[in-house]
């Protein structure tokens, strides 16, 4: 590829993301000043995000670009991370092969958006968002969003949240049905975040994909925007929908204790978190995915 068509292409995938992280947190905030009185914790003052830019450098010690956090801790939501990143260098040799077209080329850049968010309702869905573009020898999009129900009686298929969230992710799929079939990353969603030493799902799933350089750049690209577009669209709807619903101690114990799931599969399985703490990206942006408060009984 002309190397002056990649490097335009990389600033407009680094703009979306930069827009739709502000899109995201103004929505976000939102929800913070909505939350009616008397419902839960609406005597707190609304939360408002928290920017802190980081840098890095890559494993030469050269530098390798950064990224900003954007933290919130409110009366809806409990943690709430919306962070976008832009690296770039050379992957360490021992992790080359695992990354298509690093082997006869090292160098690489990578920008985009990462969103997880665990609120104070138990009632209230946890969810995690990313997309991002990257370009080795080759240039790809991947990402995708699942959305994981705390209580028992919400974590199935026919409940009306996982119904909604589902047509949403469904709906971005099928307006770029030739380059993102919907049955496949579903499938592929339930299949990625699955807990293997449990043998159970983490939450009811969404979709997710990788390596998406279907040969229409533009397209691949439109499709990674709608996939936040919907997310940016659904997520406070569901967040709207339950967050002054009234709780008992039971169910935020059985929060916490489903959290300890987000924790073991972030820890142990996410491609994410290995690819951000392999290439030297900021502990603090990384780990902010964990849930502030969990318990294994």
């Amino acid at each position: 590829m002309e190397a002056g068509l990649l490097d335009s292409r990389k600033l407009r995938a680094q703009a979306w993301f930069e827009a739709l992280r502000n899109d995201i947190c103004a929505a976000f905030e939102s929800l913070e000043d909505a939350l009616p009185a008397g419902a839960g914790l609406a005597d707190r003052a609304a939360g408002r995000f928290v920017r802190t830019p980081w840098n890095r450098t890559d494993h030469t010690g050269a530098p390798g670009g950064g990224g900003v956090m954007s933290m919130m801790k409110g009366r809806v939501f409990e943690k709430v991370g919306v962070h976008i990143s832009t690296v770039f260098g050379e992957f360490a040799p021992e992790f080359r092969k695992e990354i298509p077209g690093a082997t006869t080329d090292p160098h690489f850049w990578a920008s985009g958006i990462s969103l997880i968010a665990h609120l104070q309702n138990p009632h209230v869905p946890a969810v995690h968002m990313n997309t991002r573009f990257v370009a080795t020898t080759k240039a790809w999009f991947g990402g995708g969003a699942d959305l994981t129900p705390l209580l028992g009686r919400r974590r199935t298929q026919s409940d009306p949240d996982t119904v909604a969230f589902h047509a949403a992710m469904k709906q971005a799929c099928d307006a770029h049905a030739k380059v993102a079939p919907y049955d496949r990353f579903k499938t592929w969603c339930d299949e990625y975040f699955y807990l293997k030493h449990r043998k159970e799902m983490r939450g009811i799933g969404g979709i997710f994909y990788d390596y998406l350089e279907s040969g229409d750049w533009d397209a691949d690209f439109a499709f990674t925007q709608d996939v936040g577009r919907a997310f940016a669209r659904i997520y406070p709807e569901l967040v709207r929908k339950n967050f002054a619903t009234p709780w008992s101690e039971s169910e935020r114990e059985e929060q916490l204790v489903r959290r300890g799931r987000y924790v073991e599969f972030n820890l142990l399985y996410d491609r994410g978190t290995i690819f951000g703490l392999r290439t030297g990206g900021n502990v603090d942006s990384i780990l902010s995915s964990l849930p502030p408060v969990v318990k294994w009984p």
